[in-house]
């Protein structure tokens, strides 16, 4: 199956595992732990609640520490593409940009990548800014 062309307004993925049976799954099973201790209150109702909030927030966690890998990846790939596709004049400024900004740079063509870097750089612009700038829009399948 192909994936979808991405754009400013479409490159947001969801991981339906994560998004459409985890969370749920994790609600209603924090609600009904709830009602029991609620309908018979006792330690081992309580336990239960306890157990659930912890299943939730590991879970949570966990997913979260994939995302800052991901993060650490795609700061590495920028850096590495920057240094071959910036003029010599900008290579030296790339530390400069921050880690929201490199994460926004990576959906931005070869060819509009060392204008876009200026413009970043003299407006310290955002995420957001940088990718609604960005004309030709380069895809990201992998991150989730």
């Amino acid at each position: 199956m192909a994936e979808k062309a991405q754009s400013y307004q479409h490159h947001v993925r969801n991981d339906p595992a994560f998004h459409q049976f985890l969370v749920p799954v994790g609600a209603i099973m924090l609600i009904g732990s709830i009602v029991d201790l609620v309908r018979h209150f006792g330690w081992s109702s309580g336990w239960h609640v306890l157990a659930v909030i912890w299943a939730i927030v590991a879970m949570f966690k966990i997913r979260l520490y994939a995302l800052k890998v991901q993060d650490r990846v795609i700061r590495l790939e920028e850096r590495l593409r920057l240094q071959s596709v910036l003029p010599d004049r900008l290579k030296g400024h790339i530390g400069e940009l921050n880690e929201d900004q490199l994460i926004a740079l990576r959906f931005a063509s070869d060819g509009e990548l060392p204008g876009l870097v200026e413009k970043t750089l003299a407006g310290k612009l955002g995420r957001k800014q940088i990718k609604q700038a960005i004309l030709h829009w380069r895809p990201d399948y992998w991150r989730v």
